[in-house]
C-alpha cells in the first residue's frame, strides 16, 4: 500500500463494518473480545493511525493526557521520574493517547496550569506525581471532576481499604525489607538504616520496610541526611567512627554514594550500602541497590486513568480497584 491506511482498510481486512472498527477505537468495551482483537489486529498489520484532529471534533475529546515535568534540579534520583514520563508517554501512544507536559513550581502553579489546560479542552484527565501530606492538588481535581491518577498514594489512613482516589505507587517497604534481608543473610546483623528526616511519606514507608525487618531485639540504628551526597558523608562518617556496622540501606541512591564515600575515606571500600533507586550513579560505583520498575508504574496508571471503556473518564471503582502497588526489585551487585 502506497497510500496511510484508512478506517475502510482496516473494516475490509478484518472483515467487519467501518462502525465497528470506530467502536473498537472508541469505545472497545462495547465490541466483542474475538472481534475487537480481529479488528486490532489489522490495525496493527497496516500501521493504521487515527487522524487525531478529526477524532478530537467527533468527540469532543483531546484523548490527551497532562502531567508535570519537574524542573531540573540536577541530583542523581531525578532519573526515576524521567524514566516514568518516557514510559507513560510510549504505553499511552499504544492506546491512541498523547501526553501533554506541563512546567510548574509549586502545587499553587500547578492548579493554575491544569486548570488552564482543562479548561482549554486541551487535556482530558491528569498523572500527577509526587504526592504528599494535605496534597492541594488532589482536592482540586477531585472537587473538578478531572479524571486523574497519582504516582504516589493519598498518605492516609484508609489508602488502601477506602482509597480518596486512584493511585500507583512503588511498594517502598518490600524493597528495603528485600534489602535488609539480604544485608543481614550476606553482611551480619548490624545493619543500619540512612533516611530523610521523619515526616516524608515515601521516606517513612521505606524505613517501615527496614525496621519491620530486622530480627527482634537488633539494635535498630537510623541515621539521618537531607537528600544530600555531601551531608550523607558527613552522617556516615560520624557514624563509622562511633559504631561498628555491617551494612547500611539508605533511602535513595544520592544517600547510598555519600555513605559509600564516607565507607571509602574510613578505610572499609567494602562496606556493603545498598541504595534505592537503581540510577546510573549507583551502578557505576557497583553500589546494590532497589529498582523502582517506572515502566510497570506507569502501565499502572494508564491502567487505571482509562479502565475498562478505554478512554479516559471520570469513575469510582472498587477500593480493590483504586490502587496498584508494584513490587519493586533489589538489584545485587
Amino acid at each position: 500500500m502506497n497510500r496511510p491506511a484508512t478506517i475502510e482498510d482496516v473494516a475490509l481486512a478484518a472483515g467487519v463494518s467501518r462502525q465497528t472498527v470506530s467502536n473498537v477505537l472508541n469505545s472497545p468495551a462495547i465490541v466483542r473480545e474475538q472481534t475487537r482483537e480481529r479488528v486490532q489486529a489489522a490495525i496493527q498489520r497496516l500501521g493504521y493511525a487515527p487522524h487525531a484532529s478529526a477524532r478530537r471534533l467527533r468527540t469532543q475529546r483531546s484523548s490527551t493526557i497532562g502531567i508535570h515535568l519537574d524542573p531540573y534540579a540536577g541530583g542523581i534520583s531525578g532519573v526515576v521520574l524521567d524514566r516514568f514520563v518516557h514510559a507513560l508517554t510510549e504505553r499511552a501512544g499504544e492506546r491512541g493517547l498523547r501526553v501533554t507536559l506541563y512546567a510548574a513550581r509549586s502545587p499553587e502553579e500547578e492548579i493554575r496550569r491544569m486548570a488552564d489546560l482543562r479548561d482549554g479542552g486541551d487535556i482530558d484527565g491528569v498523572v500527577i506525581t509526587g504526592t504528599f501530606h494535605g496534597d492541594p492538588r488532589t482536592d482540586w481535581l477531585i472537587q473538578r471532576g478531572v479524571p486523574f491518577v497519582a504516582f504516589g498514594r493519598p498518605w492516609g489512613l484508609d489508602d488502601v481499604a477506602d482509597p480518596a482516589h486512584l493511585w500507583v505507587d512503588v511498594d517502598g517497604a518490600a524493597g528495603t525489607a528485600a534489602a535488609t534481608r539480604h544485608a543481614l543473610a550476606t553482611a551480619g546483623p548490624r545493619v543500619a538504616f540512612l533516611g530523610w528526616p521523619t515526616g516524608s511519606g515515601t521516606g517513612d514507608d521505606r524505613e517501615r520496610g527496614w525496621r519491620e525487618t530486622l530480627p527482634a531485639g537488633a539494635d535498630a540504628v537510623r541515621l539521618v541526611s537531607e537528600e544530600s551526597v555531601a551531608l550523607a558523608r558527613v552522617v556516615v562518617a560520624d557514624a563509622l567512627e562511633h559504631r561498628d556496622l555491617d551494612a547500611i540501606v539508605c533511602v535513595s541512591d544520592s544517600l547510598a554514594v555519600g555513605a559509600h564515600l564516607a565507607a571509602v575515606a574510613a578505610g572499609r571500600p567494602s562496606l556493603p550500602i545498598i541504595g534505592f533507586d537503581n540510577t546510573p550513579a549507583a551502578e557505576a560505583l557497583g553500589l546494590s541497590s532497589v529498582e523502582q520498575l517506572p515502566e510497570r508504574v506507569a502501565t499502572g496508571a494508564l491502567d487505571l486513568l482509562i479502565g475498562p471503556s478505554g478512554t479516559i473518564s471520570l469513575r469510582t471503582p472498587s477500593p480493590g480497584e483504586a490502587h496498584v502497588l508494584v513490587e519493586p526489585s533489589l538489584i545485587v551487585r
